[in-house]
Order: C-alpha cells, then structure tokens, then sequence
C-alpha cells in the first residue's frame, strides 16, 4: 500500500510540456487503475507545443489532432497551468513540494548544428526558427527576410519539405489559414522562384512520408521537379523497398516525377538526391551560393563522396538536418545525444558500483526529450505509456509530497506574480482567434502578441 493511498487521495503528477508528449502520458495515466490528479505545466499561454509551433499551417490534417488532444484536457483529472517557465518561474524542487512526480515533455524545438563552412553567413538559417516564424510563435522576431529569388533547403525529411512548400507558395495561397497578419506580408513579399532541397543520400533513404511528399504537387504555384540522374539504387536501397511500403511509395512518386514532362509553374522545386553540402558561399558575409558534393550509393544504402563538386547559385540556405532538445536545469543532459539520460522514461543519474543504474527519484521523462525528435507525432504515444507504465511501478516507493493539495502550487504561483493561463482560459483564446478568422472566412486567426495572448486567455480565471 502506497503512502498517497493511506493519506487518501490521488497520486499527484506534474507534467512539464503541455505539447503531444505530455498530454499523451496525462491520458496513460488517466487510463490506468491509478487514482490520479494531474497538472500540466507549459511556457506557452496555450497548450498543443508543436501542434501549434511546429506544423506548417497548411496542414489541417495534422492539427486535427488537437481534436483527440481537446478530450484529454477535458478530463477533470487533469488541469493546464500555462505561461509558466520551467526552471525560471518554477523549478524541479518547488514541483517535488507539491506532486509525488514530475514527467518532463518538454520536447525539441532548436535546431541541429550542421558543422560545414560558411553555416553562420547571413542568409544561412535554421529551420525551426522560420517554423517558429510562420507559426506566430510569440517569442521570435515579427519579420523574416525573404528577398532571395532561389534558396536551398538541406535535409530530406518532413520538416525539410514543410519549409520549402511554404517558401515555395505564395502568400495568398497560404491566407484561407490560420497564419498571422505580420506571416501574410512577408509571405506576401517573398522572392522566392525556385527552391532547391538537397539529400546526401538517394531516393529510398529520403525521410519524407509519402502523403507529405505528394502534397507538393498540389499547389496549382509549384512545379516540382526531380532528376531523373538521381534515380538510383543499389542492393540496400532495393532491399528498404521491399521491407517498408513507405520508402517504396516514396520512391514510385519520385520516379514518377522524374520521367514527367516539366510544366509551367511559376514557382520551381527541385528535389535533387546525391549532393551532399560541403560549404555555404559567401561574399561580404552574406550567402551567395552553395557548394555540394556528388555522392554515390555504396551497396549498403549509405553513399561515399565522389571527389565531384559543384556550385549552386544561391541567396539563402535553410538546414533542416534535425531537432535538438536543450538542457533542463536540475537534470542531467546529454549534449551529444540531445536527451535526458534514461531507461524506459526513468531519469538515469548514473551508475553504481556494481554496474546497477542509479535513477532520479520520481523523475521521468517522454516524447523527444526521452528518445530524440524522431518519428512522427502518434509515435509519442508509446513513449507515454512506457513512461507511465514505469512510473506506477514505482508509485509505492515515492516519497510524500509535503503539500499535494490543488491550491498549493496555484497559490505559490499566485506569491510569484506569475500570470498563469488555464485550460478555461484557452477555451476564451480559442474562441478569440476563431472570432478574428470569422470575419475573412476563415476558421481562426493565430494570435502572436503573448501579452494578447494573455488578455484573450484572462489568467487565473477558470
């Protein structure tokens, strides 16, 4: 018998990251026979993280996800504590005063370094700060320089395609979403006329998912172009095909392409395979072209250099090589592999001894934050019940929480001056962005301005 059921009452959790990640292990939790009262804790004044941040607005499909989300935070377990700063408005040892256990999901939302000369040139930009951009996060700049007329984006999975769609489209086209006014005019001005994606590797090692893939042929604005030198492979190609539905059907739609007469789309997209970037050109510290070289399949999937290289004229480079997660005050972190130490979401300290792992107690971690910003969305899924599954078989060996009471920690953010949002607070957001959208027939305008954000969601008020 645990101490939180002799005291009589629910197993207190405190969730960090009110984004997939998290609201998944709050609905594991919910789900399993434990009696338990949750809080989410998100820096946003709404929740949703990468929902809201971090997918393109023309992808509807994906934030339809938000619709499953909406159920769990509907939960009268679970309560949303946002525009809260982990490690600036509250720390770990303030949360280990109110909750029996912290879950962090606090995802990845910086972008990986890609250690090739000319990368800190002007014009050479990380592809989550443009998503940032286009998806109004509150924290960035309000204006984005968008006057090259071709640009290159590095890397070969979704992100990489999300980036040059939205480079590649116009402005008008991406209005009937819920992009912000300051995102219209800059889209609206944008001189992009051709933009260049660059894989290392071939077209059965490309990342993209099929669906995502397509989608860039259905902009009446964008040819998109492949080729067809690029079609190629060898026995560990072949052999992905085979075993994965999605590489082949990757691979069909790039073939495909590749053999298509070119139309006349005024904005030109080039997938090109084999060219791996060597160095970003500049002139008068600013980008000026790219130079990449040929690679070639070795047997195995993987590719070797050539020797071969060539120069691309280009204004402006966006790598979207991977996400990195940042390091989380009071916990460890591994800079190398850009995660929170752990087994199967218990946070990992060290080792004793005797080769036995010594954990954190009642710290646990999901999402990206635990096993790195691969897979798609769904996938966190798992993550949360792995997560969650450990943390119940440790429930019985958790210390009492010294003040588990609901008001407790609102009552302690209250002392801070800490203007926390709730959930009923983004029901009046929600209903505030839709109201904005109403007028254009659009079904919401994103509010930027966090200090808007705030007087739309009134804090403290349920």
């Amino acid at each position: 018998m645990t101490e939180q059921k002799e005291a009589n009452r629910p197993l207190r959790i405190a969730i960090v990251g009110a984004g997939p990640a998290g609201i998944y292990a709050a609905d594991a939790l919910m789900k399993s026979d434990a009696e338990v009262s949750i809080d989410l804790f998100e820096r946003m004044p709404a929740p949703f993280g990468l929902i809201r941040y971090g997918v393109a607005p023309d992808h509807p499909r994906i934030k339809g996800i938000v619709t499953a989300l909406h159920k769990v935070l509907d939960k009268e377990q679970v309560r949303l504590l946002g525009n809260i700063d982990y490690g600036t408005d509250i720390t770990l040892s303030d949360l280990q005063r109110f909750y029996d256990a912290v879950i962090f999901s606090t995802g990845a939302n910086a972008d990986r370094a890609l250690p090739i000369p000319g990368i800190d040139l002007d014009g050479s930009y990380g592809a989550a700060d443009f998503v940032s951009w286009y998806d109004g996060h509150p924290d960035v700049a309000r204006e984005w320089p968008l006057d090259a007329e071709k640009v290159a984006v590095l890397g070969v999975g979704n992100v990489a395609l999300d980036v040059a769609r939205v480079l590649a489209k116009t402005g008008d086209e991406l209005l009937p979403t819920e992009i912000p006014p300051n995102v219209y005019a800059g889209l609206k001005e944008n001189k992009a006329v051709e933009v260049h994606v660059f894989g290392r590797r071939g077209p059965a090692q490309a990342k993209f998912t099929p669906l995502e893939l397509r989608e860039l042929d259905h902009s009446p604005t964008i040819e998109v172009i492949v080729d067809p030198e690029d079609i190629d492979y060898d026995e560990g190609s072949e052999a992905a095909r085979r075993h994965s539905k999605q590489v082949d059907m990757v691979a069909n739609t790039l073939e495909q392409w590749a053999i298509r007469d070119q139309g006349d789309r005024p904005h030109k997209l080039f997938l090109h395979f084999f060219e791996s970037p060597s160095e970003i050109v500049g002139s008068d510290g600013k980008v000026v072209g790219l130079r990449t070289e040929r690679t070639q399949l070795d047997g195995t999937g993987n590719v070797k250099g050539t020797g071969n290289f060539r120069d691309w004229d280009i204004q402006a480079v966006y790598r979207a090589v991977g996400y990195l997660s940042q390091n989380i005050s009071e916990l460890p972190f591994d800079d190398q592999a850009g995660v929170i130490p752990n087994e199967a979401g218990r946070v990992l300290v060290d080792e004793t001894a005797d080769g036995s792992a010594r954990y954190m107690p009642g710290t646990y971690v999901t999402g990206w934050i635990k096993r790195g910003p691969v897979g798609l969305i769904g996938h966190t899924k798992g993550d949360a019940n792995e997560t969650v599954a450990c943390l119940l078989d440790d429930s019985s060996h958790f210390g009492a929480a010294e003040s588990p009471e609901l008001d407790a920690v609102t009552d302690f953010l209250e002392s801070r001056g800490i203007p926390f949002t709730t959930w009923a607070g983004w029901y009046r957001l929600d209903a505030h962005e839709r109201s904005l959208g109403e007028p254009e027939g659009r079904e919401r305008v994103k509010v930027v301005e966090r200090e808007d954000m705030l007087r739309a969601s009134e804090p403290h008020k349920v």
